[in-house]
């Protein structure tokens, strides 16, 4: 479980402060699958990296089951996120030397898990890259590439997955499979995903959608029960 009590975020900058976050208050139960939309600038993906533990709230808490990750040391920080954490990016953040199976393997690797290459075969296939694995990212498309990206964010079978707009470089095509590939491995594999969006379809497919303006939740409704 997430839980998090009054949240603020400043950043300060030629004499004035400017608030990117302001009192947020939010539980999320563990194996939610949980949207978080909003326009650009509303503190959305600020609210991601600081439950990430990249960034230092300037108040309140971040209690992951009964620890405040802001109260950890930098290696206790990068303990958390290697055994508790999968990520998603939106620029996927692959290594372009390594092969589709080497960049899933080095976060088994890294992780210290056991039967990485095994693992690491068994989610490329299920991603739909079994065929690709010895493929570099640049001779994968853009739809492969996000799809290697959770391959390579579930090998270490995270409790805690976080998505910074997924499909923002995808067609319609790819989006709509990348979002069928999240809600399968979310119900298959019982992780918490915490998906950025600033797209409605996109949200939609979570069971919970938080809406964040001015670095405020505006609005939090459920959406009917898990994602299919």
């Amino acid at each position: 479980m997430i839980e998090i009590r009054n949240l603020t975020k400043s950043l300060y900058g030629g004499g004035h402060r400017v608030d990117i976050l302001t009192g947020i208050d939010l539980t999320i139960p563990r194996g939610q699958f949980l949207a978080i939309t909003g326009p650009s600038g509303s503190g959305k993906t600020t609210l991601l990296g600081l439950i990430a533990g990249l960034d230092v709230p300037t108040g309140g808490s971040i209690v992951i089951d009964g620890r405040d990750i802001a109260r950890l040391s930098e290696d206790e920080l990068a303990r958390l996120r290697g055994e508790r954490f999968g990520f998603v990016f939106q620029n996927f953040h692959l290594i372009p030397t390594l092969t589709a199976l080497e960049n899933v393997l080095l976060a088994a690797e890294l992780n210290g898990s056991g039967n990485g290459r095994e693992k690491s075969l068994e989610l490329l296939r299920e991603v739909g890259l079994g065929d690709r694995a010895g493929h570099y990212p640049s001779q994968l498309s853009g739809g492969e590439q996000q799809r290697l990206c959770l391959a390579r964010a579930f090998v270490n079978e995270p409790d805690i997955v976080l998505a910074d707009e997924p499909t923002g470089n995808l067609d319609s095509k790819n989006s709509e499979r990348v979002m069928e590939l999240i809600a399968k491995l979310h119900k298959e594999r019982k992780a918490t995903v915490i998906l950025v969006t600033h797209e409605a379809h996109i949200a939609n497919r979570s069971e919970r959608i938080l809406a964040v303006e001015d670095g405020r939740i505006v609005r939090d409704s459920s959406n009917g029960g898990p994602a299919e």
